[in-house]
Formats: structure tokens, C-alpha cells, sequence
């Protein structure tokens, strides 16, 4: 069973995917506002990913992919295609359902978003993170900017994100979550689609007949390792 710490990291990443800019000709004191108004007008997102964990460690990497949805008010649905498994959450519960072990856990969306709330459209950018560094990132297929934040408020799961922006569309393709251990988490974006009016029952989760449920009572612990 891969571990429940890795909840927290995918709101993490709900950061980078919903965000679009219009560009990046403001002084760099001004780059996180930018981001900030425009994922404020962002009300939902779907794309395509591939997801990689690099353990500081254990350097053998673990990789996932598939089809991820966000909405604005907690809302976003990750379908993978490997490992077999869903995240889905309609804004209060969050399930996390693996078939293949006919088990699903089940956290309060609150208990994720209250110690991070410029997730789904709560909070600030500005307010919530510090600009570290901004820089071209050389590419012979295509011109890229490199933003790494970090939080204001110290915390074990996330010590830096760095986001990679498409200076052709302006959207973020990559988002790197750096744990406190060092340990590293990329997501990387493609065929995003943003305003497509989602409907709120698709971030729906009926649980099937026969599968376990485990209930999470605490928010979710820092970390990012999987196990099985």
C-alpha cells in the first residue's frame, strides 16, 4: 500500500497546475502576484501527468501517471493509470481508493488545507510564500522560467517548491515538491485544460461494496516515501 504521507503532497501540487500567467515583464517582487491573480480567475483544470518520487536516500525512483482534475473549493480527482488507484476529494472528504487491495482511505479535506491554505483557491500566494529564485531555464525544445518559493512558516513536508513555467503558453508544466528530508516529488503537466466547467459531481466517490474503509482521525504526517 503506497503511504498516506503522499496525500499531503498532492494538494501540494494543485499549487503549480492551477496557476496560468500572462507573463513575467514585472520585477521579480512582483512574479508571485501575478501568478496569484491569475489562478484567482483559474476555476478548475484538468491535464495529463507524470509523477516521480526520488527518494534523498533510497534513489531508486517510483513513478506514477494518468489524468488529474482540480475545481475551486477543495475539489480535484487524480485517475491513475499506474499504480492503480484514485485521489478524489468534493471540497469536505477526501478518499484515496486502491481496487487492487479493495481499500480506500478516508480524510477530512479540512484537516489537509487548514495548514495550507492557498490550496483550491484558499489563501495567498503572497501571504504564504517567499520568493527564493527566478531564472531562465535553458532548453533547445523549448524557453522555460524557473520559480522556486518557499513557505513562510516552517514546515517538515514542503521546505521549497520549484516551478517550472512554458514562457510560450505561460502555464506550468512541472512542479517539484521538496520535503524536509530532501526528498523530492515531480509532477510534470500535459495537454492542460483550464475552464472547462468541471461539473462538482464528478469529484464524487461512491465506495464500492467489499472494500475496506480506513478512516484518518489526524491530519496526514510529512514524509513522501511509498511503501507496498
Amino acid at each position: 500500500m503506497r503511504s498516506i504521507s503522499l496525500l499531503l503532497s498532492f494538494f501540494l501540487f494543485g499549487v503549480g497546475m492551477a496557476f496560468q500567467t500572462n507573463g513575467f515583464a514585472s520585477p521579480p517582487q512582483n512574479i508571485l502576484a501575478e501568478i496569484q491573480n491569475q489562478y484567482e480567475k483559474t476555476h478548475d483544470f484538468e491535464a495529463s501527468f507524470i509523477q516521480e518520487y526520488i527518494g534523498k536516500v533510497m534513489r531508486q525512483s517510483q513513478r506514477g501517471e494518468g489524468k488529474v482534475y482540480f475545481k475551486k473549493k477543495g475539489m480535484m480527482r487524480w485517475d491513475y493509470r499506474v499504480p492503480n488507484q484514485k485521489i478524489i476529494s468534493d471540497g469536505q472528504s477526501l478518499w484515496f481508493y486502491q481496487p487492487d487491495e479493495k481499500q480506500v482511505l478516508v480524510a477530512a479535506t479540512d484537516k489537509m488545507i487548514k495548514e495550507f491554505g492557498f490550496l483550491m483557491g484558499e489563501g495567498d500566494l503572497r501571504r504564504d510564500f517567499k520568493l527564493l529564485t527566478t531564472e531562465e531555464v535553458p532548453s533547445s525544445k523549448e524557453d522555460q522560467l524557473q520559480i522556486d518559493i518557499a513557505p513562510k512558516d516552517p514546515h517538515p513536508a514542503v521546505s521549497k517548491l520549484s516551478l517550472m513555467i512554458d514562457k510560450k503558453t505561460f502555464l506550468v508544466i512541472q512542479v517539484d515538491v521538496f520535503d524536509g528530508l530532501g526528498n523530492v516529488t515531480r509532477t510534470r503537466f500535459s495537454d492542460i485544460k483550464t475552464n472547462t466547467n468541471l461539473s462538482s459531481s464528478f469529484f464524487q466517490f461512491k465506495i464500492p461494496p467489499g472494500t475496506e474503509v480506513i478512516k484518518m482521525q489526524e491530519s496526514i504526517p510529512s514524509g513522501g516515501k511509498t511503501s507496498k
